[in-house]
């Protein structure tokens, strides 16, 4: 009896000294995708759970598709995304397998765009001016939330230019070389963008709708996440990221700065906001 009473006594001691591992496991797998509107939102999040002593292992993903499979199978536990519009497809396939954390950000626009010299104002004025932009729109890469709402848009309004499937570095050239040479120019854009902030641009009125709304960024989870993790999610639940900072954040990238160090500035600039982000996550 007293051997069996030792036994059940050890395999309590491990149980306990594996729960307690457990409780002390602060790594957090965050997942995100190289868009210039999710990289900062990602950066700024990780630097404040890695303040709160967590260790961030973050995985990139090329589109939303993978992203929302590797959140699903446990590849990573976390992901920020737009999940009303963007990305609602990929939620709501996989949404009973997920929960929503917190939101951090929000205004998110996508659309077709022109330089502000260009003498229209809505999509619906691009028939009978679209040999001024050489009868075409320039796109980006294929298969991007972007694009497929810009397809919609051609639908919609019955365009005639083409839409030219390509990169965003692509578009970009085009519209630099446009706005160079005074030249007309229609591109797929959106806003949070490095692009909106140096180039003078305006987005085309979209009386159809074609295009959604401002739209919100969102931490997801796996769903028992905040359960099981409750300290690490009100750490995550305590970071807002104003759209304006996002952008302000890409146009120190482009001017040269890393991602790390934009961050790091941002931070620095920042550092009575963190410190009460500081304050909400002692509790």
């Amino acid at each position: 009896m007293n051997r069996i009473r030792k036994a059940l006594c050890a395999l309590t001691l491990v149980g306990l000294g594996l729960c307690q591992a457990h409780a002390d496991d602060k790594v957090i797998k965050m997942g995100t995708l190289s868009w210039e509107d999710l990289t900062p939102i990602t950066g700024i999040t990780k630097k404040v759970l890695e303040d709160a002593g967590y260790k961030v292992e973050v995985t990139s993903f090329s589109e939303w598709g993978i992203a929302y499979a590797a959140l699903g199978k446990g590849d990573v536990q976390i992901l920020a995304s737009q999940i009303d519009y963007v990305a609602q497809d990929y939620w709501n396939k996989n949404k009973n397998r997920l929960e929503k954390i917190s939101p951090v950000s929000h205004g998110l626009y996508q659309a077709i765009a022109v330089p502000k010299y260009v003498t229209i104002d809505s999509i619906e004025q691009l028939n009978e001016n679209a040999d001024k932009f050489g009868n075409k729109i320039v796109g980006i890469e294929p298969g991007s939330g972007l694009m497929n709402e810009a397809a919609n848009a051609v639908k919609a309004y019955d365009l005639k230019l083409n839409l030219l499937e390509g990169s965003t570095a692509a578009m970009t050239a085009a519209l630099k070389s446009a706005v160079d040479r005074k030249e007309w120019v229609a591109v797929t854009l959106w806003e949070p963008s490095w692009m909106a902030q140096k180039y003078d641009i305006k987005f085309l009125k979209d009386p159809k709708g074609a295009f959604a709304p401002p739209q919100g960024y969102y931490w997801v989870g796996q769903k028992g996440f905040s359960t099981a993790n409750p300290q690490a999610r009100e750490v995550i639940a305590s970071v807002y990221v104003p759209l304006a900072d996002i952008t302000a954040i890409n146009g120190a990238v482009k001017d040269g700065k890393t991602m790390d160090d934009a961050v790091k500035d941002w931070a620095d600039k920042h550092a009575d906001l963190l410190k009460r982000w500081e304050n909400i996550k002692k509790y």
